[in-house]
């Protein structure tokens, strides 16, 4: 899963980009308004929570979240401010934005939040399985015939983009997209080998294999139907 975090301080945004990172999800920062804006928009497919600061030079929190939402979009956004005050918080959530955390604030509060606007943009969804692997994001676990199988927080967002996208093919840009960052040095043999890891802990003997290779496209999970 992709965040942008558009946010001035740069402590404030090393931190939470580290932690993010850490928890699985693939990171982007913009340190002004204007370049919050620019990626938003021109990646807005692809975020799936964008963590807004107020103040920011160029163009203010508020403008960014009415321009993304004049686009129609219905990506989760997220206000992290200084402002402490029940107006500001009512301004920004009718400003377009889905939550309001006050600086300063633990990141354990903002990763709550963050899965709770996820599942509901999920409606409800928490558990993703096909054929005899089974993925639970909430307890971050995954299964192969009910037995818990290790994977790396990389080879796990690796899965679980292919199982929200099972029965369909998953590029290799897109993968990139969605699983890595803007700032990722694109290389294809990086995406092998996570692929063959997590054939390695999935595939079952003497069966097709798991991830099906689509030869020069992507991958694909198939659908159980």
């Amino acid at each position: 899963m992709r965040i942008l975090i558009v946010e001035d301080e740069t402590s404030i945004a090393n931190f939470l980009r580290d932690g993010l990172v850490e928890e699985g999800f693939a990171v982007d920062v913009a340190d002004n308004g204007k370049q919050g804006l620019q990626l938003a928009l021109d990646y807005l497919e692809e975020y799936d929570i964008i963590l807004l600061d107020w103040m920011l030079p160029g163009l203010n929190g508020i403008e960014i979240c009415r321009n993304i939402r004049k686009e129609n979009k219905a990506v989760p956004i997220i206000f992290l401010t200084a402002k402490d005050t029940v107006d500001d918080a009512v301004f920004g959530l009718e400003s377009g934005a889905n939550d309001y955390i006050r600086k300063p604030f633990s990141f354990e509060e903002l990763l709550a939040r963050i899965r709770v606007l996820m599942r509901k943009s999920e409606t409800g969804v928490v558990v993703f399985s096909a054929a005899h692997i089974e993925l639970n994001i909430e307890k971050h676990s995954v299964t192969k015939n009910g037995i818990p199988v290790e994977l790396t927080l990389k080879e796990f967002s690796l899965l679980e983009y292919f199982l929200r996208n099972k029965g369909t093919v998953c590029r290799r840009t897109r993968i990139i997209e969605k699983v890595w960052d803007l700032h990722f040095d694109y290389d294809n043999s990086v995406i092998d080998v996570y692929i063959n890891a997590l054939r390695k802990k999935l595939d079952e003997p003497g069966k097709p294999s798991f991830i099906t290779t689509i030869r020069g496209v992507g991958y694909k999970i198939e659908s159980d139907e």
